[in-house]
């Protein structure tokens, strides 16, 4: 008999494992799904902080500071020149901007760009807790300086410069 019990009970079926491994599955998927959405996601300012005005000039020493911050935090992947080609750059999911884009360049404010360094996107870093104020606008007007024109072309820095303190002929 009491064979004939174990021989009418049924195997359960073990259903546990099954659901929770659809679970994780789903789970791996969703926050993958949410990373490659947020990583193509456009990276626009809030138009308050486009409207933004860097209250440092740029001043050769403010270019200086910006120039020294940049290689030390910057320049490993947006590189060297500022072309977004640095060492790091093959190795990330999105390509670094490239300074060098007047056109690109001259679309962007500077409050734009003081607020894209400030709060990063992925896989670039917020620098607001790791740069002064100061330290992040003085990167936004040397990071100008890779889109910028030479003011003088060789032709015009050949010939001398006029002497102001002179009388008028």
């Amino acid at each position: 008999m009491a064979s004939d019990k174990l021989a009418d009970r049924k195997p359960k079926p073990k259903l546990k494992p099954n659901v929770l491994g659809i679970f994780v599955v789903f789970v791996i998927v969703a926050v993958a799904g949410s990373v490659v959405v947020y990583s193509l996601s456009d990276w626009t300012a809030p138009e308050m902080a486009r409207q933004v005005r860097n209250p440092f000039p740029p001043t050769r020493q403010s270019i200086g500071t910006g120039m020294h911050t940049y290689t030390e935090r910057c320049q490993n992947c947006h590189g060297e020149d500022g072309n977004g080609k640095g060492e790091r750059a093959e190795k990330l999911s999105v390509a670094p901007s490239d300074f060098t884009d007047a056109h690109a360049m001259t679309r962007m404010t500077d409050g734009e760009l003081f607020w894209k360094i400030s709060e990063g996107h992925r896989p670039m870093p917020a620098f607001k807790d790791k740069l002064s104020e100061e330290q992040r606008w003085q990167l936004v007007d040397y990071i100008r300086t890779f889109s910028q024109k030479l003011v003088d072309s060789p032709a015009e820095s050949a010939a001398p410069a006029p002497n102001k303190d002179a009388a008028p002929k």
